[in-house]
């Protein structure tokens, strides 16, 4: 299975990288593929082609705050799901939506 996602966080400092860390260490334990965006302090880093959006089997949205260039997702079915949410517990929230 192939997931792209996007973290972004309110001050795009910790929060942001730390989901993209903990979800890249938790799809690797059930051999799903990943691909992470974040969208930090840093602006948008690591970006996500639209090749790579339209082949994936799975779009999350990881954030509280409205992501740049969102309009990238309109036509795709995405999961929005809080920062909080993943930081807590990554393994139940890919059990949940992968």
């Amino acid at each position: 299975m192939k997931i792209v996602a996007v973290t972004a966080c309110p001050t795009g400092i910790a929060h942001t990288y730390m989901a993209a860390d903990v979800l890249v260490k938790a799809a690797s334990k059930y051999n799903l593929k990943i691909k992470v965006e974040t969208q930090g302090a840093m602006g948008i880093e690591n970006i996500l082609s639209s090749q790579e959006i339209s082949q994936a089997d799975k779009i999350l949205i990881v954030s509280d705050i409205e992501i740049a260039q969102g309009e990238r997702f309109n036509n795709y079915q995405i999961i929005k799901v809080s920062i909080e949410d993943v930081l807590r517990n990554p393994d139940r929230v890919l059990h949940l939506h992968c």
